[in-house]
């Protein structure tokens, strides 16, 4: 018994040598084919062949020609040994009709000839289909410059290995995908398929008509191979390449009546927003934040146009950087425009921002219209400080016979303000400097507020530093200061304030200059002491 089991073992392992091929048959996993899809080449030899002998260049022809995986095999039935090679082609068809898979010759022997039947791309029931794309069209006629959206869809009933989508073809139009694929399940003709949607937005540059060439689709899917001995086991990963129907469009040119810059568009508001608590009135140096909006229905945001502010002499405007985006909502492709400015009143009075006119070309309509937001009437309330510097030059050089009721005034509130200080020296019985009026060196020598105003340039608050300058100022005049009020103290605190609203409300962010600003308080410190003392000291007795 030993011997026998010995002897067949021996057999099997010198029998390879002695087998040599008497038969190849070719098969394919389906018949007939869809053009441009992938099936499966099977080629089986009766015995152990080397790789190699598998010449596929003759299949390309007709068709391309994938990847490429041998197998094999050996059966032992009743101490016979048989032997298997096993290929397996993937072919995909280039032309539709009849084509022959031509035979293979391995060591003399011919493998079975095959005649293939190719139908048309796309011909094949979609319920019978594993894969299919289709394109949509938002419109077939639009004008130059208009957006019009491309939506693909990908077909699914077996599961995605890996693959992309690419985009349609047009010759003189510019394409971009827009916003995220969506990931969905329908149901067509009672089968279920996964959807994979993506938009893509269509701008044409030249009037005519436009020929489009579908989207496609290249990757892998897995499907469920033959049980026969696949080498791919019982699911196997399969190219699979499908295209979207060609189509095409009509592009009209800018109507002659239209004026103004060219923009299509379904639907196009503007609007603005104000500050709501503040009504229509605002005080001087008080910034007030303005919001343009333009909002239009399929249309590119690149297409809205650039809003140019103008403002009356009194206001300055401090404009951002306009944002722009694209986004898609309700399967409507929405582009918005938003500029956000500053704007700081330098005077008191009335002043008119002026109307702000958007033309546009109503797709739906055919005609040309017009997004207005309206002018507003602002009021600026406040008053001018000026120092007594500049005070006193004009009223000398150019008023030399105005009214002294101003000067009677000033001694007369002079004369009660030493009364009251003498009064309060007998009473307190204490050496005290007479407070005429409060004077810039009061406050110089308190470091507090010039160290919170140091501290608030380097930490860059603008908010901050424009506070505790009214502080500084109210106290040391003695009355409510606002920001333009300080700035004509000096030409140098008005420099100074100048650059501190441009760190804040210009194009480009930039840092509080802070030994400009401190400078400039030293300086006003020096001038309102001169301009203080001096007509005052001239009318003690």
């Amino acid at each position: 018994m030993v011997n026998r089991i010995v002897i067949a073992l021996l057999a099997i392992l010198f029998t390879g040598q002695a087998f040599a091929v008497s038969q190849i048959q070719a098969t394919v996993d389906r018949n007939p084919v869809m053009q441009g899809e992938y099936f499966v080449l099977n080629v089986t030899a009766d015995a152990d062949l080397n790789a190699g002998l598998l010449d596929t260049s003759p299949l390309l022809k007709d068709f391309v020609v994938g990847r490429t995986s041998v197998g094999r095999s050996t059966q032992i039935v009743n101490f016979d040994a048989t032997k298997e090679t096993r290929w397996q082609v993937l072919l995909s068809a280039k032309n539709t009709g009849t084509v022959t898979i031509p035979s293979f010759t391995m060591e003399g022997v011919k493998s079975n000839p095959i005649n293939l039947t190719v139908a048309k791309a796309g011909s094949q029931p979609q319920q019978m289909r594993n894969l299919f794309v289709e394109g949509e069209l938002s419109t077939n006629e639009a004008y130059v410059g208009q957006l019009i959206t491309y939506k693909v869809k990908l077909f699914l009933a077996a599961e995605l290995q890996r693959g992309v989508i690419s985009a349609p073809e047009i010759a003189g139009t510019e394409i971009k995908q827009i916003g995220e694929d969506k990931d969905s399940v329908e149901v067509v003709d009672g089968r279920r398929f996964r959807v994979i949607e993506r938009t893509y937005s269509i701008i044409a540059d030249t009037a005519g008509t436009l020929a489009i060439k579908g989207a496609g689709f290249s990757g892998d899917i897995l499907v469920e191979a033959p049980r026969r001995g696949g080498m791919f086991g019982f699911n196997e990963s399969r190219p699979m390449q499908a295209r979207a129907e060609d189509t095409q469009m009509t592009i009209m040119p800018i109507p002659d009546v239209y004026q103004g810059e060219w923009l299509a568009s379904d639907l196009l508001i503007a609007k603005e927003v104000w500050p709501e608590d503040q009504g229509n009135e605002f005080e001087i140096g008080t910034p007030i934040t303005r919001t343009i909006n333009i909002v239009a229905s399929n249309a590119d945001s690149n297409s809205l146009p650039d809003i140019k502010l103008t403002m009356p002499d009194g206001l300055k405007s401090y404009p951002e950087k306009p944002i722009r985006q694209t986004v898609v909502r309700d399967n409507q492709v929405i582009a918005q425009y938003s500029l956000t400015s500053a704007i700081v009143p330098t005077k008191p009075g009335t002043f008119t921002l002026p109307e702000i006119t958007i033309p546009w070309w109503n797709t739906h309509l055919r005609q040309q219209q017009y997004a207005t937001i309206p002018a507003r009437t602002v009021t600026i309330t406040g008053t001018i400080a000026t120092t007594p510097e500049v005070a006193t030059a004009p009223t000398r050089a150019n008023n030399e016979q105005s009214s002294l009721w101003p000067w009677l005034t000033l001694l007369f509130a002079t004369l009660w303000l030493i009364t009251l200080a003498l009064w309060i020296k007998a009473r307190s019985k204490k050496q005290a400097q007479i407070p005429v009026l409060p004077t810039s060196n009061t406050t110089a020598k308190s470091p507090a507020n010039i160290d919170e105003i140091a501290k608030a340039c380097d930490n860059n608050d603008v908010t901050l530093v424009i506070s505790l300058l009214q502080q500084l100022y109210s106290t040391r005049l003695a009355k409510p200061m606002t920001l333009s009020d300080i700035a004509y103290l000096s030409d140098a605190l008005s420099k100074a304030i100048h650059q501190v609203q441009q760190a804040k409300y210009s194009k480009s962010s930039s840092m509080i200059d802070k030994n400009m600003l401190l400078s400039a308080i030293e300086q006003t410190q020096v001038n309102q002491q001169q301009n203080t003392t001096s007509p005052l000291s001239s009318l003690n007795p």
